[in-house]
């Protein structure tokens, strides 16, 4: 009689994540985008080398979640920026080629150009190949979770943001898109593993603008959403400012991811500086739930002065290829930014930097 075969054991499910900040398109960013399509084959805008600097973090992502903050304008434009933000369509193209899987999509600018700019960006996102998450078309699709299947884990993002610059819901239709409370944050968390989620991810769009530590709200509520064992991470955007990451709990919170592409006005170098963030999540043979196993982050600087680039602030440093900038200003964002990460022992807790 043969012996049978002993039962295999599962391997370690594990994927990798990769979040970025702000996409704020000011009149400078298209025109930098005009020219660099200039000679092109396809011409019209080009959106690609402004992001190569992010690109090998992005694309070798199992999945990567960019924040486009602003509406899309019809092709050709009319295109706007400050106060009331239109972008050209062409930056979605620009997202997807960079390896961009899903966009969250609610922040305080979702209703600068009403309901036919939600329904443009959304429509937009679609025929780059991107998903999306934070605002709708229809209050049937308002309902839905959106769920990825990553290395076959199901990974569902949620958005949510603090409020529309005072603007009225357009058509009085409160489902366009979502806001912060903290009821409806772990009650979508909770339907979205009833659906079948092993990971839940929350982007938050709050915070103080240009203010470099959480605000009162954040520390306030993201205590409370770490340690409700329904989110397994928090990122966040809006302050247009690198502020800290901290692991409460079990939980990873990111307070502030920064721009990844923007050129404020508004005095103040931080401003040009981003950050990405990269987080491994592995879940071994028996075990319930997925854990973070890896947290790192990279520094960013977009240029100002054209042309306009987004720089992995440490690659430029030792390739002593700066671009449009100089090496004492990558030094100064690369100090400030390491220092500001991880000021709330983020370090101490296993937080490094990550290479490509």
């Amino acid at each position: 009689m043969s012996t049978p075969e002993p039962a295999a054991i599962p391997e370690t499910e594990r994927f990798s994540l990769v979040a970025t900040g702000d996409v704020l398109l000011h009149e400078s960013l298209w025109e930098q985008a005009i020219a660099d399509g200039e000679g092109t084959q396809a011409g019209g805008m080009d959106f690609g080398p402004m992001l190569a600097g992010v690109k090998p973090y992005v694309n070798r992502a199992d999945v990567a979640l960019c924040h486009l903050e602003t509406p899309l304008a019809p092709k050709g434009g009319p295109y706007s920026a400050y106060p009331m933000f239109s972008g050209p369509p062409e930056i979605a193209d620009g997202l997807a080629e960079t390896g961009y899987d899903i966009c969250s999509t609610a922040s305080n600018h979702t209703f600068d150009k009403g309901a036919d700019g939600v329904d443009r960006t959304l429509d937009g996102l679609d025929a780059a190949g991107i998903k999306h998450t934070g605002s709708a078309r229809t209050q049937k699709e308002s309902k839905r979770i959106t769920t990825l299947k990553v290395n076959g884990v199901r990974v569902a993002f949620l958005s949510y943001t603090y409020g529309f610059n005072g603007m009225d819901w357009p058509n009085g239709q409160t489902w366009r898109s979502n806001k912060i409370s903290q009821e409806r944050i772990l009650r979508d968390a909770t339907r979205a593993r009833k659906q079948g989620a092993d990971v839940v991810v929350a982007a938050m769009h709050w915070g103080t603008e240009y203010q470099q530590t959480p605000s009162a709200d954040q520390k306030a509520l993201a205590p409370k959403l770490a340690k409700s064992g329904k989110l397994d991470l928090i990122i966040s955007h809006h302050a247009h400012v690198v502020e800290p990451v901290e692991k409460i709990g079990k939980t990873w919170v990111v307070y502030g991811l920064g721009n990844l592409v923007a050129d404020h006005s508004t005095p103040g170098d931080p401003n040009a500086e981003g950050l990405l963030t990269r987080f491994t999540f592995e879940r071994s043979a028996g075990a319930k739930r997925f854990k973070v196993t890896e947290a790192e982050y990279v520094p960013l600087l977009m240029t100002k002065k054209p042309p306009h680039r987004v720089l992995d602030v440490r690659k430029a440093l030792k390739t002593k290829k700066y671009g449009s900038t100089d090496r004492a200003r990558l030094q100064t964002a690369l100090k400030r930014t390491t220092k500001v990460v991880e000021s709330l022992g983020g370090a101490e807790k296993g937080l490094t930097t990550a290479n490509p």
